[in-house]
């Protein structure tokens, strides 16, 4: 069993220890100590990293058979070695807050709503809780409002060691999920929580907590918040952002919601614009393609190769061709990986959605469709061989035109 320095003491980074076993875990090897200071990945906490006899540690993990921490590093150590280990400090004061941080929300939550907190994630960015109940917006703000309050008055945060029995009958937030001995971390007068993670020692090192963002999960909310440092990196982000976009609209941060509806609308006015207009370019240029078609075992073909049009551009053309009676049409884009959009006339007897497969079995790609109407994309041809394949399957092996006709 290794014993856990930081159990008592949060803030030590440095210590001496000696390698009680050497070993290798998925390639890499690791060492386990008979003290150390290292934090391992459990209960919702990332591990620390640092270093440990000039080797890197890379991770540290609890195993809970026989209650040793196992460090991961860069380079073995030989068994029975004095070691120095170095805990990085800034690694380990954002798990602190964010984690101190964690109980003091989770509290304010039990206090003002009686909803507890059912599970904790600290992310590298965010860090989540799983509240069990659906609070709305104002709920949130009033429990953020709380935690800070308690936060700002730079409560002392103590650590205790009591056994089941005696924490039985404790006023803890949860119920322990260990027997035995349990560590128990205390917010004066606000929190009493059985937790085996790092801790501050007074409330004001947590800095600030900041609600990012909460969502239904699962029946019940999850919150996620940043806590100290990260409120600051946020807060950056954020503020670099906006400055950005007031900047190229001219205008002032508190106009910057209207402005974006606004832009939405004109936005979605010009895609309809967009939309009305390419309409009426298929119709004019569908008539110029189908003057072309060829007669080919009684049904006007129409196989081209167009550029500067989608997929849903491809189908709108050939809609506006099929819409005369007696036309199959084959339309290939113009840029690879190409996408071949293949319709019928109501009264033809092509297969398109054959015709599609059996470009696709050729040369790969993927698509289907109906008899009436099928695209593919994906493929792996020139637009051209795609076009003179298309061709010779739309008119059942009659010769291709010659590639000087296709639409440019």
């Amino acid at each position: 069993m290794t014993k856990r320095l930081y159990y008592t003491d949060s803030h030590l980074t440095a210590f001496e220890a000696r390698v009680v076993e050497s070993g290798v875990l998925d390639s890499r090897p690791f060492v386990t100590l008979d003290q150390s200071a290292f934090y391992p990945t459990t209960g919702g906490q990332p591990h620390d990293t640092g270093t440990l006899g000039g080797r890197s540690v890379v991770d540290v993990i609890d195993r809970e058979a026989d209650g040793a921490a196992l460090h991961v590093l860069d380079a073995a150590l030989d068994v029975g070695a004095q070691v120095s280990g170095i805990v990085d400090w800034p690694r380990r004061l954002d798990h602190m807050q964010q984690h101190t941080g964690q109980h003091v929300l989770s509290a304010a939550f039990v206090r003002l709503f009686a909803m507890p907190t059912v599970s904790f994630h600290l992310g590298t960015e965010l860090s989540t809780i799983d509240l069990t109940g659906t609070p709305g917006p104002d709920a949130i703000a009033r429990a953020e409002e709380q935690a800070n309050r308690v936060v700002w008055e730079n409560r002392p945060v103590s650590i205790r060691f009591v056994s089941a029995d005696e924490a039985s009958r404790l006023p803890l937030r949860k119920e322990p999920v260990r027997g035995g001995t349990l560590r128990l971390v205390e917010v004066e007068d606000f929190d009493l929580s059985a937790c085996g993670g790092t801790h501050v020692t007074r409330t004001g090192t947590i800095g600030v907590i900041a609600v990012q963002a909460w969502e239904r999960y699962k029946g019940g909310t999850r919150i996620s918040f940043v806590c100290g440092g990260r409120v600051l990196a946020h807060f950056r982000a954020y503020r670099d952002v906006v400055a950005s976009a007031v900047r190229q609209l001219s205008i002032q941060p508190a106009e910057l919601p209207d402005a974006v509806v606004r832009l939405q609308g004109d936005a979605r006015e010009l895609r309809l614009q967009a939309r009305a207009l390419t309409e009426q370019l298929a119709v004019y240029e569908a008539d110029r393609l189908a003057g072309d078609a060829e007669d080919v075992g009684g049904n006007r073909v129409v196989c081209r190769v167009v550029d500067g049009r989608d997929a849903a551009g491809l189908k709108a053309l050939s809609q506006a061709i099929v819409a005369r009676p007696g036309h199959v049409v084959a339309l290939v884009s113009g840029s690879r990986p190409a996408v071949v959009v293949v319709a019928r006339s109501a009264d033809a007897t092509t297969d398109a959605a054959q015709v599609v497969k059996t470009l696709i079995g050729r040369f790969g790609g993927k698509g289907g469709g109906r008899p009436e109407g099928a695209q593919g994309g994906g493929f792996d041809a020139e637009p051209e061989t795609l076009r003179v394949a298309a061709y010779e399957l739309l008119s059942a092996g009659g010769p291709p035109p010659s590639s000087s006709s296709a639409s440019r």
